[in-house]
C-alpha cells in the first residue's frame, strides 16, 4: 500500500486553504459578510438596549408593539427574498438565456417576480399573524386600515431592495448572492423597527429618514401608542418608495441589458 496516500499531509491542507482564500478574495461580498453579521447585531441590539434602559414604560403603553414590529419587519424581509430567490432559481438552472429566447420581455419578468413575491409574503404574513392570536392573544389586524397601508409600503420597499440585489448578482455573478440575505438586514438598525428614530445619533437620523420603512414603523408606533394615523409619514413613505422602485427597476433593466450585450445570460449559473 502506498503510505503517501493515507498519511496526513499539511502541504495538501495548505493547498486547499490557499484555494479557499483565493475564492474568498475573488468575491468581495463573502468578505463583507464575515464582518457584517456581528456588526449588525452589535449596532441593532446596542440601540435596543439603549432605548429600553431609559424608556421601559414605552413598551407597556402598547401591548404587542414589539410583535407588530416583528410582523411588519417580516413583510419587508419576505418580499425582498421573494424577488431575489425567484430570480436566483433561474440563475441556478442557467435558464435566463432560454427564457429570453421566448417572447418574454424583461419588464414581464419583473412583473412575475413581484407577483410571486407578493404571494409568498402574503402566505408568510397571514400564517405568522394568525399564530400570534392563540399564542399571545394579540391580533395585528386590530390596526385596521393602517395595516393595509403599512403592508403595501413595506412590500414595495422589499421589492425595490430585491431588484437591486438581483441586479448586483446579474452583474457580479452568484458570488454576490449572499447579498440577498444581508442587504435587508443592513438597514434594520437604521429603520427604527423596535425603537424610535430619535434613539439614533443625530447624523444617523438623516440616513434613517431617507429609508421608506422608517416612516412606516414610526407610523405604526403612532397608531399603537398615540392612536393617531400620521398622514405626513404616509406621504414620506410613498414618495421614497416611488424613488426606490424606480431605481430598483432601472438597475435591473440596465444589468439585464449589459448581461445580454456581453453574452452572459447563458453563462450565469452554479
Amino acid at each position: 500500500m502506498n503510505t503517501a496516500a493515507v498519511v496526513f499531509s499539511p502541504r495538501r491542507v495548505a493547498a486547499m486553504v490557499l484555494r479557499y482564500l483565493y475564492l474568498m478574495r475573488s468575491s468581495w461580498p463573502r468578505v463583507i459578510e464575515m464582518i457584517y453579521w456581528p456588526t449588525v447585531q452589535v449596532i441593532l441590539w446596542g440601540f435596543i438596549s439603549k432605548f429600553f434602559a431609559t424608556n421601559s414604560w414605552w413598551v407597556a403603553q402598547a401591548a404587542g408593539v414589539l410583535l407588530s414590529a416583528v410582523l411588519l419587519w417580516d413583510i419587508m424581509y419576505r418580499s425582498q427574498l421573494g424577488v431575489s430567490l425567484m430570480f436566483f432559481e433561474e440563475m441556478y438552472s442557467r435558464n435566463l438565456g432560454h427564457l429570453f429566447v421566448s417572447p418574454l420581455r424583461v419588464y414581464e419578468l419583473v412583473a412575475a417576480l413581484l407577483t410571486m413575491s407578493f404571494l409568498r409574503t402574503l402566505i408568510s404574513f397571514v400564517g405568522a399573524s394568525l399564530l400570534a392570536i392563540p399564542l399571545y392573544s394579540f391580533s395585528i389586524y386590530d390596526l385596521g386600515f393602517p395595516l393595509l397601508i403599512f403592508f403595501f409600503n413595506l412590500i414595495v420597499t422589499g421589492w425595490a431592495v430585491g431588484l437591486m440585489v438581483a441586479s448586483l448578482v446579474m452583474r457580479y455573478g452568484l458570488g454576490a448572492e449572499s447579498l440577498a440575505w444581508v442587504a435587508i438586514f443592513a438597514i434594520s438598525p437604521l429603520t427604527g423597527i423596535y425603537y424610535p428614530v430619535s434613539v439614533l445619533p443625530e447624523w444617523l437620523q438623516y440616513v434613517s429618514n431617507s429609508i421608506p420603512s422608517t416612516h412606516v414603523f414610526e407610523g405604526m408606533r403612532a397608531v399603537m401608542i398615540d392612536h393617531t394615523f400620521r398622514f405626513d409619514l404616509l406621504s414620506n413613505a410613498l414618495l421614497l418608495n416611488a424613488v426606490y422602485m424606480a431605481v430598483g427597476i432601472l438597475l435591473f433593466v440596465q444589468a439585464f441589458q449589459a448581461a445580454r450585450r456581453n453574452g452572459l445570460l447563458l453563462q450565469i449559473g452554479e
